[in-house]
């Protein structure tokens, strides 16, 4: 490589490089620190499971980057698999004890409760004084546990009691309604391997003055 090739190379990348290094020194450590907690209520709807209600604890943990704040957050909700989900069980027992058909198999009914551990990224869009609309990514564990008269004590039961990662995506507003306290509104979609669900929850958080 001539000399020639090597500036041409050097005067390419430098803007790049720059444009990146300006980007990574937006992030610091600095202005993480206890900012708010707050509650949410709301409902979740699945695939699998019924439409339930859901509530969850909020931690503010203040901000990575100036528009990027971190919030540590837990939930729970328990629904009932579907009639849908109930009857697909009922007949691959079905198939295994009773080919023939000959008689009704009645499974009852089972739930599945999931307690979700998250950590969530969000970007924030200033909308107004007393107003702040974001955008946000997260990641969670979920740990789930399935119960019912049936499946209680047996290998169903230990296949529905669970670990499992999963991914979150939400968008949200919180509007100042006194200097501490905010009402949030937080829509979000979450996935995992097992699970596809649709949240919707509002509440309220209280902000400590170095989070306002």
């Amino acid at each position: 490589m001539n000399a020639v090739t090597r500036l041409v190379l050097a005067l390419l990348l430098c803007p790049q490089l720059s444009v990146a290094q300006s980007f990574l020194e937006q992030f610091s450590y600095e202005g993480l620190r206890f900012s708010g907690i707050g509650i949410e209520f709301g409902g979740v709807v699945s695939g699998r499971l019924t439409r339930e209600m859901t509530g969850a604890l909020r931690v503010d943990y203040g901000r990575i980057a100036p528009k990027v704040r971190v919030l540590f957050g837990v939930s729970y909700f328990e629904g009932e698999f579907k009639e849908s989900e109930i009857q697909e069980f009922a007949l691959g027992i079905q198939r295994v004890v009773d080919p023939a058909r000959s008689s009704i198999i009645d499974i009852g009914t089972i739930s599945w409760s999931d307690v979700e551990l998250d950590l969530d990224l969000q970007y924030m869009l200033e909308a107004g004084s007393r107003v702040t609309n974001y955008v946000g990514v997260g990641f969670a564990a979920h740990v789930r546990n399935g119960t019912g008269t049936i499946i209680d004590d047996t290998f169903v039961e230990d296949a529905l009691d669970t670990i499992e990662a999963g991914l979150n995506l939400s968008v949200g507003t919180a509007i100042e309604l006194v200097p501490a306290i905010q009402f949030t509104i937080d829509l979000r979609g979450g996935l995992t391997g097992e699970l596809r669900t649709a949240t919707a929850r509002a509440g309220l958080m209280y902000r400590v003055a170095s989070g306002r």
